[in-house]
């Protein structure tokens, strides 16, 4: 099944689960203010993604915290601090996509 991870106040995650709402994609969502990821769902994650491209940049924490200004490791501050993660996150079962992908969802959305 088609896995939306992001926040309820992200407006692309909210985007992705409209528009599968609205083709009637079968999919879950993962809020991460509800749930962190396990290690496993993180190993899948990075291993289709580049931790440093999965950064947001442009997220208040990002700028509260001052990263702009330290170094740090991608993968352990977003294990750590996932409010720094780009949202949403589409993953079906290996295969992991960062942001809005139509083409994603529609082929490995689930009709029910």
């Amino acid at each position: 099944m088609l896995q939306i991870i992001g926040t309820k106040k992200c407006p692309v995650t909210k985007k992705a689960l409209r528009y599968c709402k609205e083709r009637s994609i079968a999919h879950q969502f993962i809020d991460l203010n509800d749930r962190e990821l396990s290690e496993g769902e993180w190993r899948k994650v990075f291993a289709s993604l580049d931790a440093e491209s999965l950064v947001d940049d442009t997220s208040a924490y990002y700028r509260k915290e001052g990263y702009a200004w330290r170094e740090f490791d991608s993968e352990e501050e977003l294990r750590c601090h996932p409010q720094l993660l780009k949202t949403p996150l589409l993953k079906h079962q290996d295969k992991v996509v960062a942001g809005l992908d139509t083409e994603f969802l529609e082929r490995f959305g689930e009709r029910p």
